[in-house]
Order: structure tokens, then C-alpha cells, then sequence
């Protein structure tokens, strides 16, 4: 591998193009362009046509189960559209918007790594251009008009403040604000009740942000997001408050997707970025659809591993709008494998082909999840020095018993050069037609019937059980008439079952449904799978500790 720049901020500011020269080489005239500085943009809606969408080479990166190391997706998925570039095909990535949650707790930026990143980095990972923050402010309006409401009896509409759901968010990690009580104080403060923040990735205004289709389509989803119940047992929805307007308002500019570059100068949008664990963890519709105007191939992303993001995409996203992906790639680590075979943390970095071996079964099943619809998978392995010849030859004669190629592909080190391989392939899988996209089931099946498919024919459980908080849930959901909504499961990254103990290929599990929420505005079920959290604590020693502004105001320790 060659060796990689200490000064990564050096390396970009000596290739960076003005974005207007991005925008150019994809035909976009210089009156469309937003501009946020010199490298960051918004794209007009208008932009996109549906006839070039409808024509598009979709390619999905998913990835076997992660581990507390990171697999690279983001890495692999730009360094793929480089490499696309590199054999001639005009190629863009649309990704997700980092949050600023892990930016500054275990994780750390999420634009790429290596020669292989979407650039500006330090704009990406940190403010950007202000989307999460009009998430945030919109999610947070409508609190305030939620307690606004209940402090004036006038024109109150009776909601019983004990079954109010909606919750007040902030893009950080922050565990105090898991759950407090707010309107102490005295009349003039409001009414006394417990409530709590979620991270803004979490809120469903970030799903419908990334739901949508058009302006009007935000608003109609802004305006069925459910509050709670009145005094009487009747639903309230924000449109009940008149609050969709002034939502709608400060969304204005975030629902544009933005323009950026890779470090190679190839086009790339970033728009949205809810999380898969507990959300449907994929970009935004709208910029999927501008990606496919503005290239041949858009190369996307789906959060953590094929059960999670890449379910969602493809039973969410791809029913929603309407689109069919031609190709996906299982992004593949050998310290993942080693891992899932047991290999304890101090040895993770040594060849060991025995716990390669035993953690292979965890890809194995993602391949046949990938199958399951009717996809033609591409295992990229994303290549680091200690891996040995025997544990890549091991993953390509696993990935040979289901007829699919295992590329080496090393864009971290080497760009697009490195992905130049993985790209080929790619383009082998789409153009020879390999793929033949189905959803798992029926959008319009019972929420029970979906839960039952994705657990016993993605996860591998045996079976499913709902616990008596779950049956409650389940009673007002059909009462409310959202039993034919599609469901986005939440549940655990860090296994294919909803134990985060039980690594590799766990098998006959029963998968228990805690509880549920339900996301009416983004038009989804949430069934609970395990204790899940949707505002993270930071770790004992945060990312954040290692970030600073030199003198000269340049960001450093933002990897």
C-alpha cells in the first residue's frame, strides 16, 4: 500500500475544484447553484428529470454485520464511484450527511476515508449547510406549539399531555436528556410533564425529509405526524396545531440536496442522514432521483449491515419511490470476519484463518439475504495490510459458493485506482442484467405478516413474540388504521439477531418485540426489537477530545 499524507487537510485544499466546475462537468448551469462558499451547493428541484431517473444505474453498498472498527462503506462507496469514473462511466455518489452525534463520540467523521472521501471534510462532518439544524429547529417548533397548546385552554384542543409521544431532539450525544421533566416552575412555565430528546437523526422529521417527493409531499407528511390522544381518546396530528406551515417554512432550504466532490473531483451529493438502526438509514429520495438525472450510475449507501439499511432501503425507500436498483455490493472486512469468528480484540489485527473461517457464515448470510431480493451481490473486500492471502482466499471461495466474485479493492490507500477492479465488476453485474429486484413483501401486508418475513427470512429467528406492552401497541395501531403501513424495525446493529451478544450467523432464535412506535407523517411502523436508544451517550474518552482550531483556523483531529 502507499503511504498515506499526515496532513490530510494539505492533500485536499491542493486538489479541491471550485464547486461550480463540479457542476459544470455534470451539465448544471451556474444559475441553478446555491451557494454555500466555493465548494458546497444546493441543487434546485427542478433539476431532476424522471425519465433519465427511470434509466439510471442504481447501485446499493450495504455490508456484512459491523463492528466496533468500521467496515469502510463509506469509503468503499466513494472510492467505487472513482473507480467507476476511472473505466469511463459517469458516476456519482449520494450519501447521507454525517451527524454530529459521532462525529464527536466513538465513531468520528463519516465522509470516507484515505484518498477515497467526499470533500470539504470539515464542512461535512460539522455544520455542512445547515440541514440538520432546520430538522432540528422544525422537530423543536412543534414542541413548542405541542406545550403552547396546552398551556392556553382557550385554544387548547384537549390533548392529554400522559400520551404525548413526540419528543424534542439536539444532534448530539447527550444521555442526561434521555428523559426529564419540563413547565417546573409555576404557571407562567407551562404544564408540568416528562419528556425527553432524541438525536436529530431519530426525528421523523428526518424521515419525512428523506421520504419525500415534492413540496406538497412534505407538507402532507409534516401534517399526519401523530402528537398523542385527547381527554376523549381521539387522535392529534400536527396539522391539528397549524403548525405545518412554519415547519414547512424552515425546511425550505433542506430539502435541497447539496453538491460536493471526492478528493478525485467526481460529483457527489450528501442529503439527509437518519440512522438504520432506528430509522431507514439511506440518503434522501429526492437526491437519489437528482443523482440519477445528473450520471449513469449513482452509487449509494445504506447504514450499518444488509438486515438493517439494506432491508430498509429496499422495502422503504425503493417501494416509496418508485426505484430499482441494478447492483449492490457487500462491503466485507477480515477483521470483521475474524471477529465474528470469535477472535478475541488483542489478536484482531493478526492473520488467523481459523476465526476467518468460523466468522464467514455472517457474510453468507447477507448474501442470501441480498439474494432473497433477487439481487446479484458483489463481495468487495476492503483490503488492509495485515490481511494474509489465505483469509482473502477464503472469503472469494465462500462468496464462489453462491456464484458470486469477491474483489480486493483498496481505495483508501489508491482512490479510485484501488476500486478500479470492484468498478469492473460492477459494471459486469449491470449491464449483463444479473439483478432482478423484488421487495421482500407486499407494502399493503399487516404489520404482522411483514414482521414475520423480515425476522424469519432476514434475521434467521424461527419465529416471533410479542410482548403484552407490544399487543397493546399493536390494538392502537390497528384502531388508528396504520396496520398496512410498512414497517422499519429497530433493532440492534451489532447482530443478525436482535441479541447484540450473539455474533456470526445466529439460527431458530425467537425475536421478541418489545414495543412499538409509529412514525404516521413518514408512513411507517416501528416494531422494537430489544432495548433500543435513540439519544447515545458519549463514550469515556470522545472523539471530540482529539478535535481542534490551529491558530491559522484550521480544523484538526477530524478523522
Amino acid at each position: 500500500m502507499s503511504s498515506f499524507p499526515t496532513d490530510l487537510a494539505i492533500a485536499q485544499a491542493a486538489g479541491i475544484k471550485h464547486i461550480k466546475e463540479i457542476a459544470a462537468s455534470l451539465g448544471i448551469n451556474n444559475d441553478d447553484l446555491e451557494y454555500y462558499g466555493k465548494y458546497k451547493a444546493k441543487l434546485p428541484l427542478k433539476l431532476i428529470d424522471h425519465q433519465k431517473v427511470a434509466t439510471g444505474n442504481l447501485v446499493l453498498v450495504t455490508a456484512i454485520t459491523p463492528t466496533p472498527y468500521g467496515e469502510g462503506k463509506t469509503t468503499m462507496s466513494v472510492g467505487l464511484t472513482d473507480g467507476l469514473n476511472r473505466i469511463g462511466e459517469k458516476a456519482m455518489a449520494v450519501l447521507r450527511e454525517p451527524s454530529l452525534g459521532p462525529v464527536f463520540g466513538i465513531k468520528g467523521g463519516a465522509a470516507g476515508g484515505g484518498y477515497a472521501q467526499v470533500i470539504p471534510m470539515e464542512d461535512i462532518n460539522l455544520h455542512f449547510t445547515g440541514d440538520f439544524a432546520a430538522i432540528e429547529k422544525a422537530n423543536n417548533l412543534l414542541s413548542a406549539l405541542i406545550d403552547n397548546n396546552l398551556q392556553d385552554k382557550k385554544r387548547s384542543v384537549g390533548l392529554d399531555p400522559r400520551t404525548i409521544v413526540w419528543k424534542r431532539v439536539m444532534d448530539m450525544n447527550d444521555r442526561s436528556l434521555r428523559q426529564i421533566l419540563i413547565g417546573l416552575g409555576g404557571k407562567a412555565n407551562g404544564i408540568p410533564r416528562e419528556e425527553g430528546f432524541n438525536i436529530t437523526p431519530a426525528s421523523e422529521i428526518m424521515a419525512i425529509l428523506c421520504l419525500s417527493r415534492s413540496i406538497s409531499d412534505l407538507k402532507e407528511r409534516l401534517g399526519n405526524i401523530f402528537i398523542g390522544m385527547t381527554y376523549e381518546g381521539k387522535p392529534v396530528f400536527a396539522r391539528d396545531l397549524n403548525a405545518v406551515g412554519a415547519m414547512a417554512a424552515l425546511l425550505k432550504d433542506a430539502i435541497k440536496p447539496n453538491l460536493v466532490q471526492t478528493l478525485e473531483g467526481n460529483g457527489a451529493i450528501l442529503h439527509g442522514g437518519p440512522f438504520a438502526s432506528i430509522a431507514q438509514g439511506t440518503n434522501s429520495i429526492l437526491a437519489t432521483w437528482m443523482g440519477l438525472t445528473l450520471s449513469k450510475y449513482v452509487v449509494t449507501e445504506a447504514g450499518f449491515a444488509a438486515d438493517l439499511g439494506a432491508e430498509k432501503f429496499f422495502d422503504i425507500k425503493c417501494q416509496s419511490a418508485g426505484l430499482v436498483p441494478k447492483a449492490v455490493v457487500l462491503v466485507v472486512t477480515i477483521k470483521a470476519l475474524r471477529h465474528h469468528g470469535g477472535a478475541v480484540k488483542e489478536g484482531l489485527l493478526e492473520p488467523n484463518p481459523e476465526a476467518v473461517s468460523k466468522g464467514l457464515p455472517n457474510m453468507e448470510k447477507h448474501i442470501e439475504n441480498l439474494k432473497a431480493f433477487g439481487m446479484h451481490p458483489v463481495v468487495c473486500i476492503n483490503r488492509f495490510p495485515n490481511d494474509s492471502k489465505e483469509e482473502i482466499a477464503l472469503v472469494q471461495q465462500s462468496a464462489g459458493r453462491y456464484n458470486v466474485s469477491a474483489v480486493e479493492c483498496d481505495a483508501f490507500a489508491r482512490g479510485g485506482e484501488g476500486a478500479v477492479k470492484l468498478a469492473g465488476e460492477v459494471k459486469h453485474v449491470v449491464e449483463n442484467g444479473l439483478c432482478h429486484f423484488k421487495p421482500l413483501f407486499d407494502e399493503k401486508a399487516p404489520v404482522e405478516v411483514k414482521i414475520l418475513k423480515i425476522a424469519t427470512t432476514i434475521y434467521g429467528a424461527k419465529d416471533v413474540a410479542y410482548s403484552v406492552k407490544a399487543r397493546t401497541h399493536l390494538k392502537t395501531i390497528k384502531a388508528l388504521g396504520f396496520d398496512n403501513l410498512p414497517v422499519c424495525m429497530a433493532k440492534t446493529p451489532k447482530s443478525l439477531s436482535d441479541d447484540e451478544k450473539q455474533l456470526g450467523r445466529p439460527r431458530d432464535f425467537i425475536a421478541t418485540v418489545r414495543e412499538f412506535e409509529f412514525a404516521s407523517g413518514a408512513g411507517f411502523v416501528i416494531p422494537i426489537l430489544g432495548d433500543m436508544m435513540r439519544m447515545p451517550g458519549l463514550p469515556s474518552t470522545p472523539a471530540a477530545e482529539n478535535i481542534d482550531l490551529t491558530d491559522d483556523g484550521r480544523i484538526i483531529g477530524l478523522f
